[in-house]
């Protein structure tokens, strides 16, 4: 098995690989220029979307075990 060199390594591995990934976008904004309110504001809408995915992925995971209930009758 070939040695990695972590030093060698990119800190952009373990982003989406999709150029146009909005996430990937995201987290390499620089936020220098943000103001304080502004960057409360960002973790607010940041926390904010955590929360609604956090919904949306336990609202399939529901439909998922409904999805599979309902077909082992």
């Amino acid at each position: 098995m070939p040695r990695v060199n972590i030093v060698d390594m990119d800190l952009d591995d373990d982003l989406p690989r999709k150029g146009d990934d909005p996430l990937a976008r995201l987290i390499k904004q620089d936020l220098g220029p943000l103001s304080m309110s502004e960057l409360d504001n960002r973790i607010a809408s940041l926390e904010a979307e955590i929360e609604r995915t956090r919904r949306h992925k336990d609202s399939a995971v529901n439909h998922k075990a409904s999805a599979e209930a309902l077909f082992k009758r």
